[in-house]
């Protein structure tokens, strides 16, 4: 297992694949173990993927969470020996997903698409900043930064339509930075 200390030291998040039916235990085991071994600084965070399921029609209508990924339990953890160790000896695991025993980390995207973390967006720009629309339909347009949502996905520019000033929203790399 020493070919874990090549991968990086950046917390990622892992899949680990368990028994059927063993995803809340195991889950819960590795909570449990983290807490009992002070491992906070290499365990961050268990999550078991769900999704509500609505079955039936109106008064008979039952709500009931499904597993996204049956048999998978998703680790965010920095990978180290010591670390692999722990998580691959609990208890209804069956080892990480990747090749033999080597963890391959979930890249930014299939976080994102799975919908368990979503990447920390950096913006050069912010609230009163002159910027240039430079996707869509108002590409070209000039404006000034009015708002920025909370997760920086979508910005409220007013932008200056010949002559009027009109308030657009837009996604938040739509815009650069105008240079002045």
């Amino acid at each position: 297992m020493s070919d874990l200390n090549d991968i990086s030291r950046q917390p990622c998040w892992y899949v680990v694949h368990t028994y059927s039916g063993y995803e809340n235990k195991v889950k819960t085991n590795l909570e449990k173990i983290v807490e009992n071994r002070g491992l906070q600084h290499l365990i961050f965070d268990a999550r078991i993927p769900v999704e509500t399921v609505t079955e039936g029609e109106g008064e008979n209508a039952k709500e009931y969470e499904s597993k996204l990924f049956p048999c998978y339990v998703l680790v965010k953890m920095i990978m180290s020996d010591e670390s692999w160790h722990v998580v691959r000896n609990i208890t209804g695991v069956t080892g990480f997903v990747g090749p033999g025993s080597k963890p391959i980390p979930l890249t930014d995207e299939e976080v994102a698409n799975i919908g368990i973390e979503t990447p920390s967006v950096t913006l050069s720009y912010g609230v009163g900043d002159n910027v240039k629309i430079i996707e869509g339909t108002m590409s070209g347009f000039i404006g000034k930064v009015e708002e920025i949502s909370e997760d920086k996905k979508k910005i409220k520019v007013m932008a200056n339509f010949f002559g009027r000033l009109t308030p657009v929203e837009l996604d938040s790399t739509s815009v650069e930075l105008l240079e002045v």
